[in-house]
């Protein structure tokens, strides 16, 4: 038999043991619930606006410069693609794009025409350069740009010289095909006479460096020339540059909604007009002025020689769509 004592302190025992578990399960109960979820607060995705452009903008980082400055204006993203007129014109047509930035005024009349591209305004200019050999085995040094390119050929077909041409159906390789047409030479008889004749099928920058690994003759716009001798050192150098056919000119199409319901034409029509502001006018007539001494591009109202535009193409300002 237990005594008293033992009794009451088993008995204490026991409550006290009973006290601690009744203690400890609101702690497991608390581990055990579920934690309430987080909420985060949601935001609208950011419109994306798409154009297509030449690759000379990208080559000489004007588009690096000016892509934030529209993206914070319009609160958009742009998704730039970089390519050939061709390439651009290509996607304006299949509707990949919201706008396009080319230099083909010919092609893009054609593109206007068929009804893919709408409000087009000229907002830049440069203009194009032959470049060879400092040496300049060809001799075109002080010809005109067809006299250049007939010296080309003919030293070309004797093994003397190469020129490497785009070759990508760009604005550049469309140039080159006016020029050998203004030469009275049949293009498809050039390219296909011998291997004198190089088509490199690749962008501005990749063709000079092509070209100058190969010490041949170039065609090229001069703003990707001048950035591409200061970051990559040419050994080529410009032979002919006074030519009036040499003029390249700068157009911003909105694609046509008309023919593809998605383009955002509110925001291509808000882009070109900001292309053509006293504001952008302004940095391309300075854009490379510190690195190179001389502006890359020119502002389009400074042009004043024949092919230049007329003014209503760039101080005429896009109208707002009406759906």
């Amino acid at each position: 038999m237990y005594s008293n004592v033992k009794v009451g302190m088993i008995f204490t025992g026991m409550l006290l043991i009973a006290v601690l578990l009744a203690g400890m399960i609101p702690a497991v109960i608390g581990c055990t619930a579920e934690e309430p979820e987080q909420e985060f607060s949601l935001h609208d995705p950011m419109v994306r606006f798409k154009i297509a452009t030449t690759t000379s903008l990208y080559d000489t980082g004007l588009w690096y410069h000016l892509e934030p400055i529209f993206e914070e204006l319009a609160n958009v993203e742009m998704d730039i693609v970089y390519a050939g007129t061709g390439i651009a014109l290509e996607y304006g047509r299949r509707g990949d794009v919201d706008a396009i930035i080319v230099h083909d005024r010919a092609r893009e009349d054609v593109f206007i025409a068929d009804g893919y591209g709408i409000n087009r305004r000229n907002f830049a200019y440069n203009f194009f350069l032959i470049a060879g050999p400092p040496g300049d085995p060809a001799g075109i040094t002080g010809l005109n740009a067809a006299e250049s390119m007939t010296k080309l050929y003919k030293e070309g077909l004797k093994g003397s010289v190469k020129f490497v041409s785009r070759g990508d159906d760009s604005g550049t390789h469309a140039k080159e095909k006016l020029i050998w047409k203004e030469a009275g030479l049949d293009y498809e008889e050039v390219r296909n006479s011998g291997e004198w004749y190089v088509e490199a099928g690749k962008g501005m920058g990749p063709t000079l460096l092509m070209a100058n690994e190969m010490q041949s003759y170039v065609m090229a716009d001069i703003s990707t020339f001048l950035a591409y001798n200061l970051k990559s050192g040419l050994d080529i150098v410009s032979l002919v540059e006074e030519d009036p056919i040499f003029l390249n000119v700068y157009a911003a199409i909105a694609i046509n909604p008309e023919t593809h319901t998605k383009a955002k034409v509110d925001i291509a029509n808000r882009f070109i007009n900001w292309l053509i502001s006293d504001e952008v006018q302004e940095i391309i007539g300075t854009y490379g002025k510190a690195e190179y001494g001389r502006s890359l591009f020119f502002p389009i109202a400074s042009c004043d020689m024949p092919g230049c535009p007329p003014v209503e193409d760039y101080t005429k300002p896009v109208p707002e769509y009406v759906r």
